[in-house]
């Protein structure tokens, strides 16, 4: 049996081993000559560059329905303190340094969120990762220097309902050591919109005038297959960056390739043996 880590060995430990990365965390942010964006402006810049929403509640296997509930609430919570946020060239936006550390006190709730073994796990604060998937699906559609991105690639979760982004385009952050963070390489300001409705999250990336370039995410190769009994879902994630002016394609870069183990029952798929 293979030795635990310190982390492992109780919840205490775990504990110990968390307040000690978001200690390091700290110290080293503080230390960094990064210029983080935390100016914000109330009034909207005039050019949307990509806009996008998604839907809160959504039956995900068998979950609780109550945990998506707090969801709502949390996404409630945390999306005005990124709403108007500035993000002016050379600058890093931090997920967690706009947010901080959602807690009980705050109003956070209860909500379903990964754990260290990728299973599906409640926690304060769950449904934070929609937040940042939200906000990476837009900076896909930039120019934008991706500066920490941590994923949940190793599993396929869930069975696709009313999916609207790729598979495998999701973000995995932790208060405040995993977290996700982007660099405006551009010589515009951009900003953040993001708000809540009864029913759905939405988020809007503006600037001061148009992008030279259009981006479009698209998926090839995309199959299930089994490997030694296990079931796995396989894509290639592809970035398009096309002329705006000609509408012509100037380059297609490969973001990602997805091998995930799928965790939800497989017997209505189409699955090619390996």
């Amino acid at each position: 049996m293979p030795r635990k880590l310190f982390c492992e060995i109780s919840p205490l430990t775990y504990q110990i081993s968390r307040r000690k990365s978001i200690l390091t965390r700290q110290i080293k942010d503080r230390l960094s000559k990064e210029h983080f964006a935390t100016a914000k402006s109330n009034e909207k810049l005039s050019v949307v560059i990509y806009k996008h929403n998604s839907l809160i509640r959504r039956q995900l296997g068998n979950t609780r329905m109550d945990l998506q509930e707090n969801k709502a609430q949390n996404l409630k919570i945390c999306t005005p303190l990124v709403n108007g946020v500035l993000i002016k060239p050379g600058e890093v936006s931090s997920l967690w340094k706009l947010v901080g550390e959602c807690t009980p006190k705050k109003g956070y709730k209860e909500g379903l969120m990964v754990g260290r073994e990728e299973d599906a796990q409640s926690g304060i604060g769950g449904g934070m990762c929609q937040f940042s998937n939200l906000i990476h699906w837009m900076v896909l559609h930039t120019p934008f220097g991706i500066v920490e991105h941590h994923h949940h690639d190793g599993v396929d979760m869930f069975p696709d309902f009313g999916r609207k982004v790729s598979f495998g385009t999701d973000t995995s952050i932790v208060y405040n050591y995993l977290d996700y963070r982007f660099r405006n390489t551009t010589d515009k300001t951009y900003q953040l919109i993001t708000y809540t409705d009864d029913e759905y999250l939405y988020g809007e990336l503006r600037s001061t005038e148009h992008q030279d370039f259009k981006y479009r995410i698209k998926v090839e190769d995309e199959f299930f297959s089994k490997e030694n009994g296990t079931v796995y879902r396989n894509s290639k994630i592809y970035k398009r960056t096309i002329d705006r002016a000609s509408g012509n394609d100037v380059e297609k870069q490969l973001i990602k390739t997805n091998h995930a183990k799928v965790l939800y029952d497989t017997s209505n798929l189409e699955i090619i043996e390996m």
